[in-house]
């Protein structure tokens, strides 16, 4: 099995839509109305949004290859990108989304440590991510890679607010 990770470019919206769509269906279909994922999707992955994420300065997107097929992504946020004020000498893992087929074959990890990498390449001392309380894998897979709860906020997906804990590693 060869793992890429490579840079999105504006050259990549097109299939960063098709991703986001397909993977974050795949993960919360089960668990949400259709109504507010069709909401939610709408509203997050439209090409108009995802066109301003990839030209913002302080974020970055990767896609994550198995065997030269797209399994996933992540996005990570720095200074003012961050969805949450966590301060400068903070990294934010804003999106981490496997395709199911390639789920617990370790490309989380590899993604988890491609935004390590970023953030100690910009002196950043922590890395912070939301993860909705009742993704128990998410959950577990995160305190496994040395993520602590800090705190939580509100996410929502359409009109129903749902609860994000606040997860937090120190990497200096």
């Amino acid at each position: 099995m060869t793992i890429t990770i490579i840079k999105c470019t504006m050259e990549d919206l097109h299939m960063l839509q098709e991703i986001s769509y397909e993977t974050f269906n795949e993960t919360f279909k089960h668990q949400n109305t259709a109504e507010n994922m069709k909401a939610y999707l709408e509203k997050a992955f439209n090409l108009k949004q995802l066109k301003k994420e990839l030209s913002t300065i302080s974020s970055r997107f990767y896609f994550v290859y198995v065997d030269g097929k797209l399994a996933g992504y992540l996005k990570v946020n720095t200074e003012n990108a961050q969805s949450e004020d966590m301060g400068a000498e903070s990294l934010e893992i804003e999106r981490i989304y496997i395709k199911q087929d390639y789920q617990k074959h370790g490309l989380g990890k590899y993604l988890v440590n491609k935004a390590i990498e970023f953030a100690m390449e910009q002196n950043k001392k922590k890395i912070w991510l939301g993860v909705w309380e009742k993704n128990e894998n998410a959950v577990a897979f995160y305190k496994k890679m040395g993520f602590v709860q800090t705190g939580s906020h509100s996410f929502y997906m359409g009109d129903e607010e749902q609860i994000d804990f606040i997860m937090t590693k120190t990497l200096i």
